[in-house]
């Protein structure tokens, strides 16, 4: 095996991620490609994939795991927080509500930047607050394109459910009325990172009474804009 480190394990992982690379491969592809013993390989594909890793194609092939995207997400952090103060700030000014960035944090969702509007009844979501998985139009925007046994395990007790995810997907934004607190709606659009793999959520956020119970009809094209825009900003070199 080329390019060893000494650690031995950590070789041989790299060797199965090197070979996945290329695309999906069997397993008596990955013996043949890196030269390891077949119950070897098999072990520690299998880890690979409980550590999401690696996965499975619908043929059952060994592929690239979704969890290399959300750690190459993660690298790409700070470059979304840039773009955002000013997204954020122009999403605001353009809906006169407060606008919020969200990101997922296991079972959880983080706000992670902020504009808040200026004056009057708001709806206040301070940087670092962590809220449930399990309401809002953020949480909704942040599981809807999970991989199905996420998505399910997501469902279990969500204010929202497997119909009202597919509805998100089909118009690529979600709103909410009440769910996460009484008399707050929300609008909430997906901001994608490599491999179109959903990183954060956009919101704009306020009183019932002045986004209706219809939010996203009046929002949802300045919310799927601003969410675009940090899009781009992540796959800019």
């Amino acid at each position: 095996m080329e390019n060893t480190s000494g650690v031995g394990v950590l070789d041989k992982v790299t060797s199965i991620l090197g070979t996945l690379e290329a695309g999906p491969t069997t397993l008596g592809g990955l013996v043949t490609a890196t030269g390891l013993a077949r119950p070897t390989a098999h072990r520690l594909a299998v880890a690979l994939e409980h550590h999401r890793l690696v996965g499975r194609d619908l043929q059952g092939r060994f592929v690239l795991g979704p969890r290399l995207a959300e750690l190459s997400a993660a690298a790409g952090e700070d470059r979304l927080l840039a773009a955002a103060g000013p997204t954020l700030t122009r999403l605001r000014d353009l809906s006169g509500e407060s606008a919020q960035l969200y990101r997922r944090q296991g079972e959880l969702r983080i706000c992670v930047a902020v504009a808040e509007r200026l004056s009057g009844l708001r709806d206040t979501v301070p940087v670092g607050l962590t809220l449930p998985m399990k309401v809002g139009s953020a949480a909704q925007v942040l599981l809807a394109w999970e991989e199905p046994e996420r998505l399910h395990r997501g469902l279990q007790g969500a204010r929202f459910t497997a119909t009202a995810l597919s509805g998100v997907r089909r118009r690529g934004w979600a709103q909410s009325i009440g769910e996460r607190e009484p008399g707050v709606a929300s609008v909430s659009a997906p901001v994608r990172g490599p491999g179109n793999r959903v990183v954060a959520a956009v919101s704009v956020s306020g009183p019932i009474e002045r986004l209706t119970r219809h939010p996203g009809a009046r929002l949802s094209q300045a919310v799927v804009e601003a969410a675009g825009y940090l899009t781009e900003a992540l796959r800019t070199p």
